[in-house]
């Protein structure tokens, strides 16, 4: 039998552990502590050995059947070793020794220890049981070793609130079931009984499933198959136990009641973890949607600034001069409306242009992604290079304007002295 004194000290949570285990220091250790008086007596009741056998043979099956494979009966389909070293392959995601494919009774010995011995490189010290016992089909060995690996595998690495094992199994429960009317979550046996906790905790997570309103406290049957049915319907959780196994026991076996619970855990704890990842997905794909359309972005605003810019410089460096005071005088108004009306906006689009590559950049590197490298000739140098011809050409344009114009002012100003001179020596003639 499984020495669970000796297993309490293999049982520790912190860096040394094996199998690195959540949560705080010595629970799971405090509870093997306390199965003292398990194993020998308790699996004498013939009510409660039914409903391990039933329990534990659906908990091994929902495992087996991702290998493709199952048990029928526990005693018997693990003598030879090879289904419970491909279950203890499936559940830890490892890789055990290969096993022996020989029909004689060493070779049944042999791969049942190394099941046993990879069990106990994961922490679990095994005492009074050897492979003999298994090969031989011992219901109660079988038994307590199943429910050694379910306690490492499923129960062990359970962590709420500073919790863990089965203290934070029971504050979970404890937590999920608070809101609900006639549930009152103490244990894993006469807490259960009723079948209301377990329709409660499948109505915190999936409302759309249980109408709970519905429930009677004085129906556990309809109660508990009620919750086991939509269990194995939508969550994909095996129905591990009849109702009348619960009902029809003074006090249903806490093991089996933990393991059947413990699915339960995972199964929502993992759709949580789906949700997490899902929502994390969205959200890198929600930002790198936003760093394309900034790109995009980018990359039309420096098109329309550089276009404008090409346009305008032509413009700016157009020196034909006009022949009349007021033909030049409506291209300094033109120019001035230019950088008063047409020129602003464009300085406006220019900054933004710059706060949004150093935007998009700084979004970029924070989220380990590639620097942005806009388009040939779309670089901020490209456009502040563009931007200096154009002040340039606006400069030397406004000096034109002013000297052509004092320059028209000039010969107007001569021709009209001409004029008057010409006009006194034609009345002198006369």
């Amino acid at each position: 039998m499984v020495d669970y004194h000796a297993a309490s000290q293999s049982y520790q949570y912190g860096p040394s552990s094996a199998g690195n285990g959540a949560g705080g220091g010595g629970s799971m250790g405090d509870y093997m502590a306390q199965e003292d008086d398990w194993d020998r007596d308790l699996l004498l009741d013939p009510a409660w050995e039914k409903q391990q056998r039933k329990t534990f043979t659906a908990w091994c099956n929902s495992h087996l059947r991702k290998a493709g494979t199952q048990i029928e009966n526990i005693d018997e389909d693990f003598r030879d070793g090879l289904k419970l070293m491909l279950l203890l392959e499936v559940i830890s995601g490892e890789r055990l020794p290969k096993p022996e494919r020989g029909k004689m009774r060493v070779h049944k010995i042999n791969n049942v220890n190394k099941a046993l011995d990879f069990i106990a490189s994961k922490g679990v010290k095994l005492v009074s049981i050897g492979a003999e016992e298994i090969v031989d089909g011992n219901a109660k060995m079988t038994l307590g070793m199943i429910w050694t690996i379910i306690l490492r595998f499923a129960i062990q690495d359970i962590s709420v609130e500073e919790t863990s094992a089965k203290e934070g199994l029971l504050l979970w429960c404890q937590r999920k079931t608070a809101p609900y009317k006639n549930v009152n979550v103490q244990n894993f046996h006469i807490s259960w009984k009723d079948g209301l906790a377990f329709n409660a905790l499948i109505h915190r997570h999936r409302p759309e499933l249980i109408e709970y309103d519905k429930l009677r406290k004085d129906d556990p049957v309809t109660n508990l198959n009620n919750a086991f049915e939509v269990a194995e319907k939508y969550l994909d959780i095996p129905k591990m136990l009849d109702a009348e196994d619960i009902v029809n026991t003074a006090r249903p076996d806490e093991k089996a009641i933990m393991t059947y619970v413990s699915s339960f855990y995972h199964a929502f704890s993992g759709a949580q973890k789906a949700e997490t990842a899902a929502n994390r997905i969205c959200k890198v794909l929600a930002v790198n949607q936003e760093n394309e359309h900034l790109m995009e972005d980018y990359e039309k605003l420096a098109s329309d600034l550089l276009e404008w810019i090409r346009r305008t410089i032509p413009w700016l460096e157009d020196r034909v001069p006009q022949k009349t005071i007021q033909e030049m005088q409506q291209k300094l108004e033109d120019f001035r409306d230019y950088r008063r009306v047409h020129k602003p906006p464009k300085v406006q689009e220019k900054c933004q242009l710059e706060i949004n590559f150093n935007t998009l950049q700084t979004k970029l590197r924070l989220s380990n992604r590639p620097a942005f490298m806009p388009s040939e000739g779309k670089m901020v140098s490209d456009i502040n290079n563009g931007w200096q011809h154009l002040e340039q050409a606006e400069k030397g344009y406004e000096e034109w304007l002013l000297n052509e114009i004092r320059r028209l002012e000039r010969l107007d100003h001569l021709a009209e002295k001409f004029r008057q001179k010409a006009s006194i020596h034609e009345a002198w003639t006369d």
